[in-house]
């Protein structure tokens, strides 16, 4: 049976993935106008949704109603600023769910002392087309319907995986919170690369853009690890060999990536407090 959708939900920041976030929950069902949204600088584009599908958008204080859901989405940065605007929507039995890199269960706490039952969640971009990948990790407070409730509500945008350990987000903000602007850089450098090589640039980087879209829905489709898709890529001596000696270098594509991976999950300890 499929976990109750909430009958009143406010997201505190509708940027890039606060508004990813609304279109899966739209998808999924939830009354637009159980929904409240909260955001100082709205785009035109969320401005004219919310008017389209009768959500309320920057309610005044008279409007303003403990709700059974608030997302926090904004800018980490921003939560002391938001704090206040935050807790006049939370009452004991509210669940938290909060998306903000670097901040705790335990920071959360401490600036939103009314909530109880906060679950901190990491997604990534591809949410916006329904194919992000979401860390998420309960506190203490939260019940196994709540659990329910964020479990398809992070479902309506990809895939989610619970983890026991809060400890482990800032690693998983790291791979796969940033992830995609690693995948989509790499889309660059190929392209670069085969202008290097003596390719037209806009050929090079349509082709760079479809070599890495078709790899990865390769990559979703079968079930075999990436390992054996590469190897079954690479044919002794030929081509894709000559490359990965150089990926696969001491000084290649590992080493690089595990520098980047430290340097994000370095920032994301940064942004905490």
């Amino acid at each position: 049976m499929s976990a109750p959708l909430p009958q009143s939900l406010v997201l505190i920041g509708a940027g890039k993935m606060g508004g990813a976030m609304l279109e899966g929950w739209l998808r999924i069902g939830i009354d637009p106008k159980a929904i409240s949204l909260i955001d100082p600088k709205p785009s035109d584009e969320m401005v004219d949704l919310a008017a389209e599908k009768g959500m309320l958008l920057n309610p005044s204080a008279k409007e303003i109603k403990p709700a059974e859901v608030v997302v926090l989405a904004t800018k980490p940065q921003m939560l002391d600023t938001a704090a206040p605007a935050v807790q006049a929507f939370i009452h004991p039995k509210t669940l938290l769910i909060s998306i903000l890199a670097g901040k705790t269960i335990g920071d959360l706490s401490a600036r939103l002392p009314g909530a109880s039952a906060i679950i901190r969640a990491m997604p990534n971009l591809p949410a916006s087309v329904q194919r992000g990948a979401t860390a998420a990790t309960p506190g203490k407070g939260v019940s196994s319907a709540q659990m329910a409730l964020a479990d398809a509500l992070l479902s309506s945008i990809g895939k989610v995986e619970w983890l026991d350990n809060e400890g482990l987000i800032d690693a998983v903000t790291a791979v796969s919170g940033s992830g995609p602007a690693y995948v989509f850089h790499m889309v660059e450098c190929l392209a670069k690369a085969g202008t290097e090589a003596g390719l037209p640039p806009d050929v090079a980087e349509r082709l760079a853009r479809a070599t890495v879209e078709g790899a990865g829905e390769l990559l979703f489709q079968s079930p075999l690890p990436p390992a054996t898709l590469r190897q079954n890529v690479t044919s002794p001596g030929g081509t894709t060999a000559a490359a990965l000696e150089v990926l696969m270098a001491q000084d290649g594509l590992g080493p690089l990536m595990g520098r980047a991976v430290a340097a994000a999950k370095r920032r994301a300890g940064e942004l905490s407090g």
